[in-house]
């Protein structure tokens, strides 16, 4: 395994979920969805971040969500690492939008400069010493609070978070139970991190559509 080739949300409705992300963000293939009433309640234990060029990018993916049905989290602030803001989808799943600018250089545009997997985990050092056995290289880490992969081929980017301070960051409780509600595509055998979260071998993208058949 060197890299995330998927990700596959698990939602009651993909065809709403696949309008949310494309009318929200102009995603499309990059996420997967499947059909899937799993039970969860609260935090589900990741937030998929998404990272742009300016301030003006993250206000207008925004507004884009909550006008595609988005609830927000926090809106949109200065902070010490930047400019950013939180929503989450209709389908319950975080949406953080972020730069690390803080001035704008330009017109506001939708471009999306990285997807990247934030994973909230109970302790960062052993998770990080997981994945670096499975074959992905560490590109950023700052001791047990938070570890960022190196970005392969795929589409996403994988990224530690201590799961209380994730949940903080997106302004959730940290507390929850249930499925994760997310399926990871990577690698070439299935297995599951210590934290519960499921990675399932590689297969290509469909190439029509990012909705895929109901979970089993």
């Amino acid at each position: 395994m060197a890299d995330i080739a998927s990700v596959t949300l698990d939602v009651a409705d993909p065809v709403a979920a696949h309008r949310f992300c494309t009318a929200a963000f102009g995603l499309d293939t990059q996420i997967r969805l499947r059909a899937s009433e799993a039970p969860t309640t609260g935090f589900r234990g990741f937030v998929l971040a998404l990272t742009v060029s300016q301030p003006a990018d993250v206000d207008r993916l925004i507004d884009a969500a909550l006008e595609a049905g988005a609830v927000s989290l926090k809106p949109a602030a200065k902070s010490l690492w930047g400019y950013g803001g939180v929503v989450q989808a209709p389908d319950g799943t975080v949406w953080k939008v972020a730069t690390s600018a803080k001035k704008n250089t330009g017109p506001a545009t939708r471009r999306i400069d990285e997807i990247v997997l934030l994973l909230g985990v109970a302790d960062v050092a052993a998770s990080k010493r997981f994945y670096v056995e499975h074959g992905l290289t560490v590109g950023k880490s700052f001791g047990r609070v938070y570890v960022e992969f190196a970005a392969g081929p795929g589409p996403v980017k994988l990224a530690l978070y201590r799961r209380r301070a994730l949940a903080k960051d997106v302004g959730l409780a940290p507390d929850g139970t249930g499925s994760h509600r997310l399926l990871i595509g990577g690698g070439a055998v299935p297995f599951t991190d210590p934290d519960g979260f499921t990675w399932e071998a590689a297969s290509p993208a469909p190439a029509s559509a990012a909705v895929s058949p109901p979970a089993p």
